[in-house]
């Protein structure tokens, strides 16, 4: 069986869907590994290093496409890749099939199998499948380190000589795993940090790091699997009239609310950003839900741009976990070969269609689409 992965085409995508464990992982399971000569360059991953662990590493990208009998990649796969797959082949990506469904009906056209790592279900024994929640981890690390660049002032308490320095107040909107992974990175940099989720179950973790837990008062908001549910506009009014002081009050707020499958909830409007002091920041990481033209948690948001209101700095960031692409490549490309490895049996692909993490995740099969 030949597993293929090929250079990623996205402007701005540095990671790679394999790394040279994953290659004797899937080795291990039967497969045979081809890789795209320098698909590994942008996440410091050597052509060489796959090779050693038993990659062949090859440069005609239409040949590796046309062998394949199963493709994985970080982002979905160009609509003139897709063209090449022979039928019954299987592709593992980002699929996202709301945001592609060009990519979506290409696949079902050529009849090719395709599973979406972000369609994983969050049960236990699928997290190291969990491709969300490992790429989440690098964006919100990275959140904070362009709020600490942007801010004119140090996170940092600091007693010199010359006078206090008052620590920095971050306000983090979202408390999933991009969202704890801010508050972890803003508190070892001494900030001081408040936290809101409308789970209430995530005020435990808030505090378990060291964080305030902005308690509104109203009525938890958990869906199925641990992530937020889709809330009515009044609850968004409402939380937005509450919040809106909090904003206020911070020097940097790092928005990271995300539903699955649906845009990024609205949590900072425009009149919460005029409110803010000079020289406040925002980092809004629901900007690729929301897309470029609509902003993500924050209303003024742009997607990839920085933008500048009255002092306040914007920050969009595009695809921020690929910022980082060494250790997101790594934990990326184990989460894709673990999902791989369940579809294989006897050296074959052989799914489980009972297996709700199969079923879950699944796109598109035998022509049709399954998810949109």
């Amino acid at each position: 069986m030949q597993v293929v992965v090929l250079r990623e085409t996205v402007e701005g995508e540095r990671r790679v869907a394999i790394v040279p464990e994953t290659v004797a992982a899937l080795t291990a399971v039967g497969c045979s590994i081809a890789v795209e000569t320098g698909a590994g360059r942008h996440a410091f991953v050597r052509d060489e290093d796959l090779a050693a662990r038993g990659a062949s590493v090859e440069t005609d990208r239409t040949h590796l496409l046309q062998s394949a009998d199963a493709v994985l990649s970080v982002q979905p796969l160009p609509v003139g890749d897709i063209a090449y797959l022979a039928a019954g082949s299987t592709v593992v990506s980002f699929l996202q099939p709301w945001a592609h469904r060009d990519a979506v009906r290409a696949l079902a056209a050529r009849s090719v199998t395709s599973f979406s790592l972000d369609l994983v279900p969050r049960i236990s024994r699928a997290q190291s499948m969990d491709a969300l929640s490992s790429q989440a981890l690098v964006a919100g690390y990275r959140a904070v380190l362009l709020a600490a660049a942007a801010a004119p002032r140090m996170f940092p308490l600091f007693m010199t000589a010359a006078g206090t320095v008052a620590p920095a107040k971050v306000l983090v909107l979202g408390a999933g795993v991009a969202g704890l992974q801010a508050i972890a990175t803003s508190r070892r940099l001494g900030a001081v940090v408040t936290a809101y989720d409308v789970r209430a179950a995530a005020a435990d973790e808030v505090r378990s790091l060291g964080a305030m837990f902005l308690d509104l008062g109203l009525d938890s908001q958990e869906g199925a699997g641990g992530y937020a549910r889709v809330q009515s506009e009044e609850f968004l009014a409402r939380q937005r009239e509450v919040i809106g002081e909090h904003v206020a009050r911070s020097d940097v707020v790092i928005t990271a609310a995300a539903v699955p499958g649906r845009p990024a909830p609205l949590l900072v409007s425009a009149d919460m950003v005029q409110a803010m002091r000079p020289g406040g920041v925002v980092v809004d990481l629901g900007a690729e839900a929301g897309g470029a033209e609509r902003g993500g948690n924050c209303e003024l948001t742009r997607l990839g741009e920085v933008v500048d209101v009255d002092g306040v700095t914007i920050l969009g960031p595009r695809n921020p976990a690929s910022a980082h692409p060494l250790h997101a490549s790594a934990l990326y490309a184990r989460n894709a070969a673990n999902l791989l490895t369940l579809l294989i049996r006897d050296g074959q692909l052989d799914p489980d269609w009972d297996d709700e993490v199969v079923a879950g995740s699944c796109v598109t099969k035998d022509g049709e689409v399954l998810k949109t």
